[in-house]
C-alpha cells in the first residue's frame, strides 16, 4: 500500500511579490470538509446526542490548523509587506534593481540544506545527504538531473524568476508600493486564464467574473493618476511581471507537474545554483557599462540587502512548507493583507493619493483575487448548504405550526361539557 504525502509546485510569484516566486499548490492528504459536513454528523454523534470521541478529536485538529493557519498568515503578511518597503527604501540610496535581484535570488541555495536539516530533526529513518538527493532527484525523470535536464527543465524557470523579480522591482522604482502589490495579485487571474487556455482546466463563471474584476482593476489603477508616464510605465512593469510569474506556473505544471517538499527544496536551490553560474554576468556588465554602478563596495547597505534577502527565504519557504500545518488557502490570505499593510505605511511615508478611483481599483482587484480562491466545487457545496437551510426551515416551520394547531383543539376539548349520561 503506497504512501501518500503531500506534494507541493514551486510557482513563479503566483502570490508573491518581488522575488518569492513559490507557492503551494494542491495537496494529496484528504481534503478537509468546506464546513459542518453532512455525513461527519451522524457518524460522530452516539446515542443520546452525545459527541463521540472521534469527533471531538476531528475538531481538535481542525483548531489546530486555523491556530497555524493565523501565524502562517501573519508571517506572510508581515515577511511580503516588509520585503517591498525594504525594496523601496534600499533604492533610495542603491538604484540597482536587478543587482538586488540577483543577490537575493542566490539565498535560493539554502532551501535544500534547510529541508535536509528539518529531514534529520523529525523524520524517524533518517538518509545520509547523498541518499536524500538522489531520491529527489527523482523529480526529473529515471536519469535523475543530468545536464540536458538542467537546461531544459530548469534553466527556462531561472530565467522567469529573473524576469518576475526584476520587473517587480523595477516597478517599485516608478510607483508606490501599495499599487504594485494590489496589481501583482492579478497574476492569479493571469494563471487560472492561461490554464484554461493551455492545461484545459474545468471552466469556472466565478473565475472568469474574477479575471474581469482583475482587468477592469488595472484599467482603473491607470486612470487613478491620470495616465502620467511614470505610472503607465510602472503598471506595465507589474503587470509584465505578474504574466511572468504565471507562465512559471503554468510552465511547471505542464512540464514537471507537482512536487514533492523535498524535490521542491532541491528544484528550488537548483535556481539558486542556475542563478550563480549563468546570471552573474548580467550585474557584472551592467556595472560597467554604469547602467547600474555604485561608487565603492562601501556605499553597499549590506543590512537592507541581507535582509530583504532573509525576508522573501522566509516568505518562500512559508508558503512551500506551511501547507504541512495549515489549510492553503489560510496561506494565500496573508497575500491579500499585506496591501493594507502597505497602503498605511505609503499614508504616512509617501505623498500617495487615496482618491475613489484608486480606492474602488484596489477593492474591485481584492474581490477578484479572493474570488479566485474558491475551490472547483463551491457551487456544489453552496447548493448543498441552501437545500439543508431550506429543508431545516420547512420541518421548524411546520412544527411551529403544528403546535399552534393542537394547542387550542386540545384546550377547546377539554372545555367543552359531556351530555352523555
Amino acid at each position: 500500500m503506497k504512501k501518500h504525502s503531500a506534494r507541493v509546485a514551486p510557482l513563479s510569484a503566483c502570490n508573491s511579490p518581488v522575488l518569492t516566486l513559490t507557492k503551494v499548490e494542491g495537496e494529496e492528504r484528504p481534503r478537509e470538509p468546506p464546513g459542518p459536513a453532512e455525513a461527519q454528523a451522524p457518524a460522530g454523534t452516539e446515542a443520546g446526542g452525545r459527541t463521540s470521541r472521534h469527533s471531538w478529536t476531528c475538531s481538535q485538529e481542525q483548531l489546530r490548523k486555523v491556530f497555524w493557519g493565523v501565524a502562517v498568515v501573519f508571517c506572510v503578511c508581515a515577511s511580503w509587506a516588509g520585503s517591498t518597503q525594504l525594496a523601496r527604501l534600499t533604492f533610495k540610496t542603491f538604484d540597482a534593481p536587478f543587482t538586488l535581484t540577483w543577490f537575493a535570488t542566490n539565498w535560493n541555495f539554502l532551501f535544500f540544506p534547510l529541508y535536509y536539516a528539518g529531514h534529520v530533526c523529525k523524520s524517524t529513518e533518517k538518509q545520509s545527504v547523498k541518499q536524500r538527493y538522489r531520491e529527489c532527484c527523482r523529480f526529473f525523470g529515471d536519469n535523475g538531473l543530468t545536464l540536458k535536464v538542467f537546461f531544459t527543465k530548469a534553466a527556462p524557470f531561472g530565467v522567469l524568476w529573473t524576469l518576475t523579480n526584476y520587473l517587480y522591482l523595477h516597478a517599485i522604482k516608478k510607483i508606490n508600493t501599495t499599487d504594485v502589490s494590489v496589481l501583482f495579485c492579478c497574476n492569479k487571474a493571469f494563471v487560472f486564464l492561461l490554464s484554461w487556455i493551455v492545461l484545459r482546466d474545468r471552466f469556472m463563471g466565478v473565475r472568469i467574473v474574477a479575471a474581469i474584476l482583475a482587468i477592469a482593476g488595472i484599467v482603473m489603477m491607470t486612470y487613478a493618476d491620470g495616465f502620467h508616464s511614470h505610472s503607465v510605465i510602472g503598471i506595465a512593469l507589474v503587470v509584465g511581471s505578474a504574466s511572468m510569474s504565471a507562465l512559471y506556473k503554468v510552465l511547471f505544471k505542464l512540464l514537471l507537474g507537482s512536487a514533492k517538499f523535498g524535490e521542491a527544496a532541491l528544484f528550488l536551490s537548483i535556481l539558486g545554483v542556475f542563478n550563480i553560474l549563468f546570471i552573474t554576468c548580467i550585474p557584472v556588465i551592467l556595472y560597467f557599462t554604469r547602467v547600474e554602478y555604485w561608487n565603492s563596495f562601501d556605499d553597499i547597505p549590506w543590512g537592507n540587502l541581507c535582509g530583504f534577502s532573509i525576508l522573501l527565504l522566509t516568505f518562500n519557504i512559508v508558503l512551500n512548507f506551511g501547507i504541512a500545518v495549515t489549510y492553503p488557502t489560510l496561506m494565500s490570505l496573508g497575500i491579500v493583507l499585506s496591501v493594507p499593510v502597505n497602503a498605511v505605511v505609503d499614508h504616512y511615508t509617501s505623498q500617495i493619493v487615496f482618491n475613489g478611483v484608486r480606492v474602488i481599483a484596489i477593492i474591485i482587484i481584492g474581490l477578484g483575487f479572493l474570488l479566485l480562491l474558491l475551490p472547483e466545487e463551491w457551487d456544489v457545496w453552496l447548493i448543498k448548504l441552501l437545500t439543508r437551510l431550506k429543508v431545516r426551515k420547512k420541518e421548524e416551520t411546520a412544527e411551529s405550526s403544528g403546535d399552534l394547531g393542537t394547542g387550542p383543539q386540545s384546550r377547546s376539548r377539554r372545555a367543552r361539557p359531556s351530555f352523555a349520561r
